[in-house]
């Protein structure tokens, strides 16, 4: 089946409901086809409830009424028939009402988000043209490339002068310094989360009371490249997007923002701004201001005693993934990474990797995880997993034979 046509197979069921129940993950490209997906609801005039949340299983679904799961639930077996799944993860769903770019052959690694997904089926449900602005926060917050089908919605979106496209920085913040001294994406060494090191940095590049942004940004790649990888360098300044539509027009900002706020638990707060409120846009930011600084620390304690074979550990769940992401992006470390998070008596585990594998870690997680009991999936290059920490090495030495085999 073709992804127009699961589109439109899903979306001619949503038509026909009166309340939906929707869960979204809790990143910016699970937010992102959330707030898609609800917003096409209720111009239909079709109730729903928007739930965000860090994983599901099976057995949470309410039973009764119709479900619908966004960047999310292609990876669960067990769902429930008739649940209604948005996803570009890894798929071992087999329900009839699926979209998931995989299945019809697209690479969705880098060619189309769930975001993006959501948005060709919020099209089969009218006219959603002015939402395409948020298949953005899915192309940026999941590294994807402005490419197949991102860049027929992206050409769309220009089109209909919803995204204007344009060159500069790409540093989220309010201002300067907040950009400079919170920087997770790309992380800045010995810039990032250091007060002394900023200052310096603004005050060599101010002349005559203003900012050289040249010189600004040939300072921290003088301070940077003995640490990271050119990509990162490459990553500071580019292709900037400006969300005519959006509460907050600057792509790479909003994406950040509601990235930040879902994964520290204010869901609620982050869809509202896909939902174009201000009401809560100050709270919003002090929010991801907190959640950055909080993955820097992480970053700093664990760059200060890096591990050969990419293992770290955090107390808080919440920085694991941007953790992972950060440590396999923005510095020399070669192997797979492996961030594990403690919750009581369970370890979640947030794997990444810089370069192509034979195999993918998505099915290497879903693999090792089964085996220990627990459960796991992912993308190609980037996956996670949940197992109980009595089980934890018993889950590495398994990802690990997988892996090499």
């Amino acid at each position: 089946m073709s992804l127009d046509e699961a589109a439109s197979r899903v979306a001619e069921h949503l038509s026909r409901q009166e309340y939906v129940e929707v869960y979204a993950h809790h990143d910016a490209d699970g937010i992102a086809a959330g707030a898609i997906l609800c917003t096409a609801l209720f111009r239909r005039g079709i109730r729903f409830r928007l739930r965000v949340l860090h994983r599901l299983s099976a057995a949470s679904i309410s039973p009764g009424s119709p479900v619908l799961l966004c960047d999310m639930g292609s990876g669960l077996e067990d769902l429930p028939t008739g649940v209604m799944v948005v996803d570009h993860h890894l798929p071992r769903y087999s329900g009839d009402l699926q979209v998931n770019p995989r299945l019809a052959g697209i690479d969705a690694d880098r060619e189309l988000s769930s975001a993006g997904t959501a948005y060709i089926v919020a099209q089969k449900l009218g006219d959603n043209r002015d939402l395409s602005g948020l298949v953005m926060l899915g192309i940026l917050g999941d590294g994807q490339q402005i490419a197949g089908k991102n860049r027929e919605i992206f050409n769309d979106a220009v089109a209909e002068a919803v995204i204007t496209p344009g060159k500069g920085c790409l540093l989220p913040g309010r201002d300067l310094h907040e950009r400079l001294l919170c920087s997770t994406h790309p992380y800045l060494h010995q810039i990032s989360g250091d007060e002394v090191a900023v200052a310096d940095l603004i005050e060599s590049a101010t002349r005559d009371a203003s900012i050289g942004m040249e010189d600004l940004l040939s300072l921290i790649v003088l301070r940077i490249s003995p640490f990271a990888p050119a990509a990162t360098m490459e990553s500071l300044y580019g292709d900037r997007y400006s969300l005519e539509r959006e509460v907050l027009p600057e792509a790479h900002t909003l994406s950040a923002i509601v990235d930040a706020c879902g994964k520290c638990g204010r869901g609620g707060l982050a869809a509202s701004l896909c939902f174009r409120s201000a009401e809560g846009l100050n709270d919003a930011w002090e929010t991801a201001l907190g959640h950055r600084l909080q993955v820097i620390r992480a970053l700093r304690f664990a760059l200060e005693k890096p591990d050969r074979g990419g293992f770290f550990t955090v107390e808080e769940t919440s920085v694991a993934s941007d953790l992972a992401d950060t440590l396999a992006r923005d510095t020399l470390i070669e192997a797979p990474v492996m961030v594990v998070a403690k919750t009581g008596d369970l370890c979640h585990i947030s794997i990444r990797s810089n370069g192509p594998h034979d195999i993918r870690l998505g099915d290497a997680a879903h693999q090792a995880a089964i085996q220990c009991g627990g459960f796991g999936g992912g993308h190609t290059m980037r996956a996670g997993a949940t197992v109980n920490c009595a089980r934890l090495d018993e889950f590495r030495e398994a990802f690990g034979r997988i892996v090499a085999a």
